[in-house]
């Protein structure tokens, strides 16, 4: 029932297939090879070709396999591996066509039927096919170039438009925390609140969190937030007014006035003084703090507020721009904090083991670390704040023994305690919900967390957590240096470059 069409150029697939019949869900390629003595060098370039070809034939969601001969390849799973340059360089050459290795597994001939290996130096000879690697590529998500966006929101009861920031304009309003959301930050974050339901009567707090927040930052490193700028009107296109954002944010300081035009919209005009000066939230600590402030508290109830924020810092795997934190907040009798902060630790303990124990069999300790015996250097950013940093009393901190693919020893929460009158105080327990989640399922790079290609929440169905599973096996590694010029007077910002 199949049809063979035969002399055909692999490397100009759609010149043999209709339009109709371009919808191919896997293409092999067995032991492709340019006859005789071609190098390394012209067989490269045939994958290459090929590679090109197949992507104008595939669906989006389709593989193609390639079988090679042991050390072709040039990846790790070949054995033994041969040197880079002697190598057809495979990921490479596919991953110039759009394509990463999603799985390799030994190619076994008997397993075809009536397959059998020929063509040695263009005869009908068989070839060595001991160790032979069948290789499974698949679309890699495009890289994003993401258009300015403009939103518009009410500030002061003022409305005002906003330009997002490059640097942040795919991990606004991203929805992890909604109810209808699979992702594993969600997760960790519902299985922590049921668990601290058994132990405390809990409270959400589920009125709007600004994302932005207003006012002089005390000990703070400027350098350390996202500022706000208002920005000049702008003409907006229906496309961009309604991209539905709720918040919007500029990176840059400086000192504007406003007037408002006769739809209501806030024009700024450079060289007037803005008295206040507005920044994307960098914890929610203070948002508990006005709610205690405000005396709508309950005493011996845990109150929990959650969602994302963001801090300016050196990118590293563990060391994100933006998280999700939770917080949560408990009054006590003076002289009973203590009890609390123990009673938080185990609830939190239980919750991050069952958690983990459901994903793998690695070993796992959840640690309380007094802040006079920690090292700041362990923070991975954290704690932002110089300031927050003397008021810190506890690090929680989360060691995974994963042979080395996953951070040890990192914090993943603080604890600390606030005095608000003779005979109350205040327990805060702060957690990074992302760190978690990357150290529970091994995910090794934060930024997997905020990807939008669908191979990755389709490891989590219905919110379950697993073990991570790169669906880049082996993307190809180059060493080469970078350099580059910075103009007279322009600022540099390192994050923005990463």
């Amino acid at each position: 029932g199949a049809e063979v069409v035969f002399s055909v150029d692999c490397s100009k697939l759609k010149d043999y297939f209709l339009p109709e019949q371009r919808e191919f869900d896997c293409i092999y390629f067995n032991f492709p090879h340019c006859g005789r003595k071609a190098g390394v060098v012209k067989n490269r370039e045939l994958l290459a070709r090929f590679f090109h070809s197949s992507a104008e034939v595939l669906t989006e969601e389709g593989e193609v396999h390639v079988a090679l001969c042991n050390g072709q390849g040039g990846t790790p799973a070949d054995r033994p591996r041969r040197e880079w340059h002697n190598s057809w360089q495979i990921v490479a050459v596919a991953a110039g066509a759009g394509f990463i290795l999603s799985n390799v597994h030994p190619f076994k001939a008997e397993t075809i039927r009536g397959y059998k290996c020929t063509g040695y130096r263009s005869q009908d000879k068989s070839f060595c096919i001991e160790g032979a690697l069948n290789h499974i590529f698949t679309r890699s998500t495009p890289l994003p170039c993401f258009k300015p966006m403009i939103c518009k929101i009410e500030l002061e009861g003022r409305k005002v438009s906003f330009r997002v920031p490059q640097v942040l304009v795919d991990k606004i309003n991203r929805g992890f925390l909604e109810l209808n959301s699979n992702h594993p930050v969600r997760t960790v974050k519902e299985k922590l609140t049921a668990d601290l339901s058994q132990a405390f009567p809990l409270k959400t707090i589920d009125c709007c969190l600004s994302l932005l927040r207003q006012g002089h930052l005390n000990g703070v490193c400027h350098s350390n937030v996202f500022w706000i700028v208002l920005s000049p009107e702008e003409t907006l296109s229906t496309e961009e007014m309604s991209s539905g954002l709720a918040n919007a944010v500029l990176f840059s300081q400086a000192d504007f006035c406003r007037d408002t035009d006769k739809n209501g919209w806030v024009n700024v005009q450079e060289g007037c003084h803005i008295s206040k000066q507005y920044y994307l939230r960098p914890s929610l600590l203070p948002y508990a703090q006005a709610i205690i402030q405000r005396g709508a508290f309950l005493p011996g109830t845990l109150h929990v507020l959650s969602g994302p924020v963001f801090r300016k810092c050196l990118i590293t795997p563990y060391s994100m721009p933006v998280f999700h934190e939770v917080v949560f907040v408990c009054a006590v009798n003076r002289g009973t904090e203590n009890r609390c902060i123990q009673m938080l630790v185990n609830s939190i303990k239980t919750s991050i083991c069952s958690l983990h124990q459901t994903v793998s069999g690695f070993k796992l300790n959840v640690s309380l670390q007094e802040a006079t015996n920690f090292e700041t250097t362990q923070l991975n950013d954290f704690a932002a704040f110089e300031s927050q940093l003397s008021k810190i009393q506890y690090f929680i901190c989360m060691e995974v023994d994963t042979s080395g693919s996953c951070e040890k020893g990192s914090c993943v929460g603080i604890i600390r305690t606030e005095l608000v009158s003779s005979e109350l105080v205040v327990v805060f327990a702060s957690l990074n919900l992302d760190l978690l989640a990357m150290l529970i399922c091994g995910i090794s790079d934060w930024r997997m967390l905020w990807t939008s290609d669908t191979r990755f929440l389709r490891q989590f169905p219905g919110g379950e957590l697993r073990l991570f599973k790169s669906f880049s096996l082996y993307p190809p590694s180059y060493v080469h240096d970078v350099s580059f010029w910075v103009p007279d007077g322009d600022q540099f910002d390192e994050v923005a470059f990463h």
